[in-house]
């Protein structure tokens, strides 16, 4: 026995080490690489290859403090423990001839197991850690992890569906119109996870197993972190990802957005009828193709005759000025043929180099590249940003390739798209946010934009739920997303108000989920107006011409979408609820702060304030708007009534903002919701001066 205690210590002296510096753990074995180390508070960084020693990436996690306490780290007869604040990790070896290792993760206060990695199933051979080969020599990552019944999961982004608690479910690990992923989980078993790997894949949160999938990619790579609360998980992921700017004064008003005000007079008729009406708003929004051709990234002289002198008149009303832009190229764009010779787009594998073909043929620009982002930034400080335009609406983030989303057909700087592709949101974002640093902007940048990944809050990315249609069933849906982006450590989330697709003014039907849908966004991080409404028009005036003399059919535009388009009733509702959110300001304010200091998001579910609550841990038509108002939608036509569940004890005291009823927490409750009232609840006398307003 002794000798072969003796045996096996040596043979783990062997394949385990402590990195030199003393913040790591090395394995070796049967070709592969893993690394273990301390990332942060309460935090840890796992890597693993085959062949190679693990690689550096810096895809998302920013380098860990320097001046961080060093983590406990030893090596005994069976294997060897790297303990890191809260979390501990274990890595046992295992095998036959002790050529296998498992990692386990432990709470270091309750010793209780976060999250372990699968066994090998005995005679199945199984592998948690997987690196599955392609015949071109590449490899396709899977790692799988023990599945435990009873906990509850959150975060990875905005997919929709109006499903809270994440565990059955199968998300594909890809952005889309409308489909946004950002692979951070917060776990009610206390930790977080990320997925660091931009590739295209998948992950399964099933009864029997959690595994993540990368079609390709080097080596497994992940983040994970434990904290008493959700609060201090997200503060966590927050440092290590990088935190959401300020958000500037202009950003917790009222934001005024159709499809598409298409010249620059109109534009203006609109904020000044704002200002007569005596409306609050804070910023209006040039939509697409205000330009010639896209790619241009400038406006077209024809609609927009003086863009310097708009920007100055909506200035001096007070309101600030937002302009669409997209990463599209047309292939006859002034700027097509350098950004082509010089490398600065997205590539085909073969055939027609072309990333989408609506209007017509163009291709996406490639942020992966510095050089893109130089080139970009050059021409929209010269057109946009110098003429007085406040912040950038960056559409087509995913992007959008073609009508299927054949991620394997194109290549960037940094790689195949299949590879690398979830980053691109991140990029095009940094593109405009390192440029407005550069011109003394940094305590004034918002830019909304259509996708995220993993640290694109760190870039002033505010990020809107896509092209969603205008019904019930998708308001109920955007109520999760909203959650889920927040729990996924992006706290600057917002709608198309209404819907974007599918709207027209002058139905009921519609004019009562606008209604519904605008008291949702005022409880929202930003109150934006914004969709694509019925009857479409063809916009006049002579064409504008190619480069080689064929005349651009210019997009049409969307019916009205201001609040007095949709009748008196709804536009005195609408106003009722535009001033609530005035009424807000020192509200989400400190708000704004705490997503800025420590990472927390406005929109958040009822989990993340009463931890351990299982009557609260898959409430999905309700939530929290910071730590004091529950608010609870309206989601389902034609009602006047719904039911609220009311969380917390009954020492937590609920105040309704309409009526004033009072009632303790553990509860459901049927309260009265007219169409001018949605039921919003204050948290122990934390009404914010907002009583009776609604």
């Amino acid at each position: 026995m002794t000798d072969h205690n003796t045996d096996l210590a040596a043979i783990i002296a062997q394949v385990i080490r402590i990195s030199d510096d003393g913040t790591a753990l090395e394995w070796t074995g049967d070709g592969e690489y893993v690394r273990v180390e301390a990332w942060g508070a309460n935090s840890l960084r796992v890597r693993s290859r085959l062949m190679q020693p693990v690689a550096d990436a810096d895809w998302a996690l920013l380098p860990p403090p320097a001046d961080a306490p060093k983590p406990t780290v030893s090596i005994d007869g069976t294997g060897a423990t790297i303990a890191n604040g809260l979390i501990a990790a274990r890595l046992d070896v295992l095998g036959w001839q002790q050529e296998q290792m498992r990692l386990t993760f432990t709470n270091t206060r309750t010793g209780e197991i976060l999250l372990r990695e699968a066994d090998d199933g005995g005679a199945l051979r199984l592998r948690a850690r997987a690196h599955h080969p392609h015949e071109t020599g590449a490899e396709a990552p899977v790692m799988t992890f023990e599945a435990y019944e009873g906990e509850h999961l959150y975060g990875m982004g905005e997919y929709q569906q109006p499903v809270l608690d994440l565990k059955g479910s199968t998300l594909e690990l890809a952005h889309r119109n409308s489909q946004v992923s950002v692979p951070f989980l917060l776990s009610s078993r206390g930790y977080g996870f990320l997925w660091h790997n931009p590739a295209v894949g998948s992950v399964t949160f099933g009864a029997n197993r959690t595994e993540w999938r990368s079609g390709v990619a080097d080596q497994i790579d992940y983040w994970i972190t434990a904290g008493d609360t959700p609060a201090r998980i997200e503060s966590q992921y927050a440092d290590a990802t990088g935190h959401a700017p300020v958000m500037p004064e202009w950003g917790l008003g009222f934001w005024q957005c159709k499809l598409r005000y298409w010249n620059q007079e109109q534009l203006l008729d609109v904020a000044r009828e704002f200002k007569r009406r005596n409306i609050p708003i804070d910023l209006i929004v040039i939509d697409f193709f205000h330009w010639p051709l896209m790619g241009d990234f400038r406006f077209d002289e024809e609609f927009w005759p003086d863009p310097a002198a708009m920007s100055r008149e909506l200035h001096d009303m007070g309101i600030k000025l937002m302009v669409s832009v997209w990463p599209q190229i047309d292939l006859q764009s002034e700027n097509y043929d350098e950004m082509r010779r010089r490398n600065l787009l997205a590539k085909t594998r073969q055939g027609k180099d072309v990333g989408m073909w609506w209007p017509r043929d163009n291709q996406f620009l490639d942020p992966t590249n510095p050089e893109t982002r130089a080139f970009v930034w050059d021409l929209a400080k010269r057109n946009y940003a110098d003429l007085g335009v406040d912040a950038f609406w960056l559409d087509e983030a995913e992007p959008e390739w073609g009508a299927d989303y054949d991620y394997a057909h194109y290549l960037y700087h940094i790689g195949p798209v299949g590879k690398v592709g979830n980053i691109y949101p991140q990029k095009y974002n940094q593109t405009f946010y390192d440029g407005q640093i550069a011109i003394g902007r940094e305590d004034d940048i918002v830019n909304l934009t259509r996708a995220a990944w993993a640290g694109s809050q760190r870039y002033g990315s505010l990020v809107w739920s896509g092209d969603v249609h205008s019904t019930f069933d998708d308001l109920k849906a955007q109520i999760t997303c909203a959650i889920h982006m927040g729990a996924a450590g992006i706290p600057w989330f917002t709608t198309d108000m209404g819907g974007f697709a599918g709207g027209d003014p002058s139905s009921e039907a519609f004019r009562e989920l606008y209604v519904r849908w605008c008291q949702f966004s005022c409880f929202s991080a930003v109150m934006r107006n914004h969709g694509d409404r019925m009857p479409a028009e063809r916009v006049p005036g002579k064409p504008t011409f190619d480069r080689v003399g064929n005349p651009i059919d210019h997009i049409t535009t969307g019916a009205d979408n201001e609040p007095w388009t949709y009748g008196e009733d709804v536009e005195r509702i609408m106003v009722k609820y535009i001033r609530l959110r005035e009424a807000m300001r020192p509200y989400t304010r400190d708000l704004f702060r705490q997503a800025h200091d420590d990472g927390q998001p406005l929109v958040r579910g009822l989990f993340h304030e009463f931890p351990g609550e299982e009557a609260a841990a898959n409430i999905a038509d309700e939530y929290m708007f910071g730590p004091d108002l529950l608010v609870a939608p309206v989601t389902e036509a034609g009602a006047r009534t719904r039911d609220v569940y009311l969380p917390g004890g009954p020492d937590t005291v609920w105040t309704s903002l309409h009526d004033g009823a009072v009632y303790a927490g553990g509860q459901t409750v049927a309260v009265d919701a007219p169409l001018d009232v949605v039921p919003v609840f204050a948290r122990n006398g934390a009404d914010h001066g907002l009583a009776g307003m609604i």
